[in-house]
Formats: C-alpha cells, sequence, structure tokens
C-alpha cells in the first residue's frame, strides 16, 4: 500500500471507528492514547485528525446559521433549551463530521440559553437489528425527549456473495421499524424523528474494496417508503437531499458516506422539516 494510501486509510478509520461506542465496555476504550495506537497512529497524530474533523463541523455550523430562512426555521423548532436530544443511528450517522455532530452545533450556537444533553447512541455497521437491540440500553435509559432515528443504509445493503436479497428484509426492517417506533411513543414525550436512508452512488461503491457489497438505489426507495409511513417528523422521505441524481461532491470517494457537504444538506433537510408543526402522537396502549 502506498504511504498516500495508507494515510487516507488511517484518516477513514478515525473518522468511521468510533470504538468507544461500538465497545463501550472495553478496557481503555475511553482513552484517546489506548484506540490511536489500536489504530496505527501515535496519540498525537490521532488528536489531530480527530481535532480537523471537529472543527470542519464547528465551521459548518456557522455556514449554515448565515442562511436568515435557517435561522427563521430555527425559531419555529419544538425543541426546549433542556431538552435531550438522542440519535439511534448507523454508519452514516456514526461520523466524525456528520449530520448530528453539525446538528449540535447548530443547536447549541443558535437557541438562546441552550442547554441540551445530547445522547450520540449511532454505530457504524449498525442494521435495524442491532439498533433494536440498543435502543433501551443505549436511549430509552437516558430518558430523553426527542429521538432521532436514522437507519436503513446497512438494512440494504446487498453483500457479494448473496446478491438477491438485502441483509435485512423489507418486511423485516418494517417489523424492527415498527418496534422502535412504539418503544419511543410509549417512553418519550414526543414522537420520533426519522432520518431516512441518503441516496449512494453505487457505482463508486462497486470500486471500494473494503466493502464486501452493495447498496442500490431502488432498494432505497422502497426502505425509505416504510419510513414514511412513521408517525412523527420524517427528514426528506423521498431521497433528494443530496440531488436528484445525487452530486458526487455530496459524497466521500466511496459513493457512500456522505461528505460534510451532504451532512451539511441533511441538518438543513431536518430545520426546515421539524419547523412545521405536527400533530402530538398518542402513546401505545
Amino acid at each position: 500500500m502506498k504511504q498516500e494510501e495508507k494515510e487516507a486509510l488511517l484518516e477513514y478509520l478515525v473518522q468511521f471507528s468510533n470504538l468507544e461506542k461500538r465497545f463501550p465496555f472495553f478496557q481503555g476504550v475511553q482513552d484517546p492514547e489506548a484506540i490511536a495506537d489500536f489504530i496505527g497512529l501515535d496519540s498525537d497524530q490521532f488528536n489531530s485528525i480527530r481535532e480537523r474533523f471537529d472543527s470542519h463541523v464547528r465551521q459548518a455550523a456557522k455556514e449554515i446559521l448565515k442562511d436568515d430562512e435557517v435561522l427563521n426555521q430555527i425559531e419555529k423548532l419544538p425543541f426546549k433549551p433542556i431538552d435531550t436530544i438522542a440519535v439511534v443511528g448507523d454508519t452514516i450517522t456514526d461520523d466524525r463530521q456528520g449530520w448530528f455532530q453539525i446538528f449540535r452545533n447548530v443547536m447549541d450556537l443558535a437557541v438562546s440559553k441552550a442547554d441540551f444533553k445530547y445522547i450520540d447512541a449511532s454505530v457504524a455497521d449498525s442494521s435495524s437489528i442491532d439498533a433494536l437491540r440498543r435502543l433501551e440500553r443505549d436511549v430509552l435509559a437516558y430518558e430523553p425527549d426527542w429521538v432521532f432515528i436514522a437507519l436503513g443504509s446497512l438494512d440494504a445493503f446487498r453483500l457479494h456473495i448473496t446478491t438477491g436479497r438485502t441483509l435485512v428484509s423489507l418486511a423485516e426492517f418494517w417489523e424492527n421499524l415498527n418496534a422502535i417506533e412504539s418503544a419511543v411513543l410509549k417512553n418519550c414525550n414526543n414522537a420520533p424523528i426519522w432520518v431516512t436512508p441518503p441516496p449512494v452512488i453505487t457505482e463508486l461503491m462497486e470500486q471500494m474494496p473494503l466493502y464486501e457489497g452493495v447498496v442500490n438505489e431502488r432498494d432505497l426507495i422502497d426502505f425509505r417508503e416504510v419510513i414514511s409511513g412513521k408517525t412523527g417528523y420524517v427528514v426528506d422521505p423521498a431521497g433528494k437531499r443530496m440531488g436528484d441524481p445525487p452530486d458526487a461532491w455530496n459524497f466521500l470517494s466511496d459513493g457512500f458516506h456522505p461528505s460534510l457537504v451532504g451532512n451539511i444538506e441533511t441538518v438543513r433537510s431536518i430545520l426546515k422539516t421539524c419547523s412545521i408543526p405536527q400533530k402530538k402522537a398518542k402513546k401505545p396502549d
């Protein structure tokens, strides 16, 4: 492997391998130096890369807030300054410069007397099955006021060895989301906020040797349709926020993960959607 390829891979691992969330009970997993050593970096390199991602997120939030329309939307958001806001998501959300990180910075910068508590329960390579299993321990135990649910991208994977089916069937995805929806409605004061999976550029995914499969837009359309029928806010039900067809600059070179610009588009879609009042959902019996 060439040096520049190795450096790119290490940065990729720092951005998406948030080991402290994937293995919370491992001794030393909260120690950045231990994580750096595991990835293959010294602590200075590791901290420098992470800080660069964090800096990108802060700057992205400031850029979003230069838009007067966004400021108007923020005034109409249903969140209270002391709310606990959680997210359960997959690889798309478990990103050091992902949409949830940008959203957090936007809210803390723009909301007067902001004292939000954030629970980031997004874990790379999670399907709706994994999210359902972790929901009580990682999300509901913190009694959040709001729960973002951003799932479907991993469920829609078609492995190279089983191209005839998605990793999680559409029927099972429907059942898993029903269970998650019911649990959130029963345990929280507000209905979920559903963030649909962004589109992909399959041709670029096919060139990525790290992937055991690909995602096709025709599958994502079906998975988004399941999400669109849920109670609560549904962000970008048609999956057009990255362009139609999707614009390459909204993605990293793998064609799967959104770029910083792409994640900004997700935040913009969230603010627009959540600024429109919704009827309060009934708690299930």
